[in-house]
């Protein structure tokens, strides 16, 4: 059996983790002692990255009918239909869009010398979502190429509720995004010239 004695390593680490058994005070402070750093830990640590929502698809529930008036009444339970959202439907364009992005290039290009800002986008605004309203705002009417629209819009792709068209001009041809919002008709919520 080894000799236990007061010097070296060993003796060190045997009062070290005596130490709080010793009376219940020194357990109660190495027990705060513990409790702070674990804390103190808990607090350097970074967050969690927070989940990322999920789209809820669209449920109903039914319920299937219930037994035969011969027989006993029995109650089911609910069935559970799941609907994903639908894609959008490919539809011929409608000419509704195509004469709102005539309107809208006619009004874009339409910029003589001494026209102000707020005149130019007076056109547009009619034609416009309120989003392209604000980056139109950005834009320098003098700083726009085309002076003239040389020829009929013509659409490339369409569903029922967008529509991609494409309007000739004298400086290359502009492409427009046309939507339909809700309770306002069709606007170009988007355009960029075609390379």
């Amino acid at each position: 059996m080894p000799i236990r004695t007061n010097r070296g390593r060993t003796a060190v680490y045997r009062r070290l983790w005596g130490w709080p058994l010793r009376s219940p005070t020194h357990f109660v402070i190495s027990l705060v002692i513990v409790v702070a750093a674990a804390t103190g830990i808990g607090l350097l640590l970074p967050d969690p990255p927070p989940e990322r929502e999920v789209p809820q698809a669209q449920t109903t529930t039914q319920r299937q009918p219930s037994g035969t008036a011969s027989g006993p009444t029995t109650s089911a339970a609910p069935r559970i239909t799941t609907n994903p959202l639908a894609a959008p439907v490919p539809a011929a364009p409608a000419a509704e869009a195509l004469t709102v992005a005539e309107a809208w290039a006619k009004a874009f290009v339409t910029h003589p010398d001494g026209i102000s800002d707020q005149q130019w986008l007076s056109g547009l605004r009619p034609h416009s979502t309120e989003e392209q309203m604000a980056v139109l705002g950005t834009v320098d009417p003098g700083n726009v190429a085309p002076s003239a629209v040389t020829g009929k819009a013509t659409a490339a792709n369409a569903t029922t509720s967008s529509v991609e068209v494409t309007v000739p001009t004298d400086k290359g041809s502009i492409k427009l995004y046309v939507i339909r919002v809700p309770d306002q008709g069709w606007r170009v919520s988007y355009y960029t010239p075609v390379e």
